[in-house]
C-alpha cells in the first residue's frame, strides 16, 4: 500500500505504471516515490535553486552509487588531511605508508582526490586501489593527476553528498593532521556514531612521533567538553590516537577479525559475525553489557527473513538484542568484546 502519493489516482497510477514499464520490480515503492516527490516539488513551485540542489544532488549520489558498487565486497577506508601538506612532509610520508598497508591487507582507499594528504593515500595504495571523491571548488578544483582520468574518480559540486559518500562506503577511517575540512569531518564521524547515525567503525587519529595536532585536539576535548559534562567519558572511545602505521593498521583490522556488520532487524540489533563466539564469552558479554538492554539479553539468531531476500550475509551466524539505541559509544566496547580485544584506554591521557 502507498501512501506517499500526488494526491491524483490517476496520476498515481500512471506514475506505476511509467515505474513499471522501465522494468522496475524489485523496491518499485521507493522509485515510485522519488517520482512523486520530483512531481510534488513541481506543483508546490519549490524555487529554482532549490530544485538544482536536488536535482544535482540526486544526480551525484546516483553516480557514486554505480561507481561503487562493482567494489562493494571489498573494504575501504577513508584517508582525510590538509591538502597541503607538503610531499617531504612526515604527515605525508606516514598518510602514504599507511595506505600501502592497508592496500596489503587487501583494502581500497578513499581520498579526497586533490594534493597532499589525498595524493599520499593515493600514492601508497596505488590507483588501482583508491578511489577520489573530489569536490569542485573555484580555486581548487582539479583532482591529482594520478586519479585524474580514472573511472573511480568522482567529482562532487556539494559538501553534503561527498560526506554521504565518505561515511556510506567505508569501513574506516584515518585521520592525519589538516585544517577546517579535517576538523569538520572529525566531529561530523563523531557525531554520527555517538547518535546512531552511522555504524560504529575504527578511527585512527595518526600523526608522526613528537607531534602536538591530536594531543592538542584531545585536551580540547576532555577539558572543555568532557568536565562541562558535554560528552560521556565512554565516547573517547571512538578514536584511537597512534604515530604508528603498524598499530594503526592493527586497529582497523582488528576490529573485524569476528565483527562483520550490523543492521536493525524489526526492535533488535543484530550483529553479524565472521565465526561464532563461545558460550563463555557470550555469558561474560551478557553480564558486562546487560546496562544497554532494555529487555532480554544478548542471543544467537538465524538470519532473519528480511535479511535472507535481501542477500544480506545470510550464511553468517548472529547476535540480537534489544538495544537501546543509545549507548553507541558502549556498543563499541562490546564489539571489542566479541573481538577478543580488551576494554583498555585506546587514548593517552592528555591532562
Amino acid at each position: 500500500m502507498r501512501h506517499y502519493r500526488t494526491g491524483d489516482d490517476e496520476l498515481d497510477r500512471r506514475i506505476a505504471a511509467l515505474v513499471d514499464a522501465a522494468g522496475i520490480h524489485r523496491d518499485n515503492d521507493l522509485v515510485f516515490e522519488m517520482v512523486v516527490s520530483a512531481l510534488r516539488m513541481g506543483r508546490e513551485a519549490v524555487d529554482r535553486g532549490e530544485l538544482k540542489l536536488v536535482n544535482a544532488a540526486l544526480k551525484e549520489l546516483r553516480y557514486s552509487f554505480y561507481v561503487f558498487e562493482p567494489y562493494a565486497a571489498i573494504p575501504k577506508v577513508s584517508i582525510f588531511g590538509s591538502a597541503r601538506t607538503r610531499t617531504d612532509d612526515p604527515s605525508y610520508l606516514m598518510a602514504r605508508d599507511f595506505a600501502r598497508a592497508m592496500a596489503a591487507e587487501e583494502w581500497m582507499v578513499i581520498t579526497g582526490a586533490g594534493p597532499g594528504i589525498m595524493e599520499a593515500g593515493i600514492e601508497g595504495a596505488g590507483v588501482d586501489q583508491a578511489f577520489g571523491v573530489n569536490i569542485v571548488l573555484p580555486f581548487e578544483s582539479a583532482a591529482s593527476p594520478s586519479i585524474a582520468r580514472d573511472p573511480k574518480l568522482i567529482n562532487f559540486r556539494y559538501f553534503f553528498t561527498r560526506k554521504i559518500t565518505f561515511m556510506k562506503e567505508s569501513k574506516a577511517f584515518a585521520l592525519l593532521p589538516g585544517g577546517f575540512g579535517t576538523m569538520d569531518e572529525a566531529f561530523e564521524l563523531l557525531t554520527l556514531m555517538q547518535t546512531g547515525r552511522s555504524p560504529v567503525a575504527p578511527v585512527v587519529l595518526m600523526e608522526p612521533e613528537g607531534g602536538t595536532y591530536w594531543p592538542s585536539w584531545l585536551h580540547f576535548i576532555e577539558h572543555e567538553l568532557l568536565a562541562r559534562g558535554l560528552i560521556a567519558a565512554d565516547d573517547l572511545r571512538f578514536v584511537r590516537l597512534t604515530t604508528s602505521v603498524t598499530e594503526a593498521v592493527e586497529e582497523i583490522v582488528g576490529f573485524y577479525t569476528t565483527y562483520h556488520s550490523q543492521r536493525y532487524v524489526g526492535r533488535r540489533l543484530v550483529l553479524r559475525l565472521k565465526h561464532a563466539i563461545d558460550d563463555a564469552l557470550l555469558a561474560e558479554i551478557n553480564d558486562e553489557f546487560s546496562d544497554i538492554l532494555t529487555s532480554g539479553s544478548i542471543e544467537p539468531v538465524p538470519a532473519s527473513p528480511s535479511e535472507i531476500e535481501d542477500g544480506d550475509v545470510p550464511d553468517l551466524p548472529r547476535l540480537a538484542f534489544h538495544f537501546d539505541r543509545a549507548s553507541y559509544a558502549r556498543l563499541r566496547l562490546l564489539i571489542d568484546r566479541i573481538n577478543g580485544r580488551s576494554a583498555s584506554p585506546s587514548i593517552p591521557d592528555a591532562s
